[in-house]
């Protein structure tokens, strides 16, 4: 059976989730919302929501369950459904560097002094 990693929404994050009309299709989840808190193993998805829901851990709307292949799966109020991460751009720090004068222009060579 599939052990499925558990990414709890943060609370502040949930309650803006929990407000938002329902979309279908892919949703996109920023890493930053989420914290990982354990794992559960079930046959799939909706296993591990009826294992879990009559815990003190049981899954809420915006959790996310993700698979050994690194398949997700957000709970909203009609199921699960397929989420991914939103992988921010890496800065490397020097955009706000101006480019260079001249830049892809040859200078001729200097003149030798006398």
């Amino acid at each position: 059976m599939p052990v499925y990693r558990i990414f709890r929404m943060k609370e502040n994050e949930r309650q803006r989730f929990r407000t938002l009309p329902h979309t279908s299709g892919v949703t996109m989840v920023k890493p930053k919302d989420f914290e990982e808190r354990g794992t559960v193993e079930a046959a799939s998805p909706y296993t591990a929501w009826a294992q879990m829901k009559d815990t003190p851990e049981a899954l809420q709307v915006g959790d996310l369950l993700v698979a050994p292949n690194d398949d997700m799966r957000l709970l909203k109020f009609v199921g699960f459904e397929e989420a991914r991460w939103i992988i921010p751009d890496v800065k490397a720090g020097i955009e706000h560097i101006p480019p260079a004068a001249g830049a892809g222009t040859m200078l001729p060579p200097p003149m030798p002094l006398a």
